[in-house]
């Protein structure tokens, strides 16, 4: 892992197109702006791992109307 130290309104740049800024401090607590493009999805950890969560018991469920399964399961 990069540690880098930055202060208020200084940026960090990933690749050309994506920029991390420090926008405030405040005690414990820093508030940070991500500038990238639409297509790159920045998420909070904590979402991220929700997502991940959420796709993979999706993935793992049996489909709720087994006649329309598309062929996913072996014909009888």
């Amino acid at each position: 892992m990069l540690i880098l130290s930055r202060k208020i309104n200084e940026k960090i740049m990933i690749g050309d197109e994506i920029s991390i800024s420090v926008i405030e401090i405040r005690g414990d607590q820093v508030r940070i702006g991500v500038d990238a493009p639409k297509t790159v999805k920045v998420f909070r950890q904590e979402v991220f791992d929700s997502i991940k969560a959420e796709n993979k018991a999706a993935a793992e469920s049996t489909p709720i109307f087994p006649e329309f399964d598309f062929g996913i399961r072996e014909s009888l």
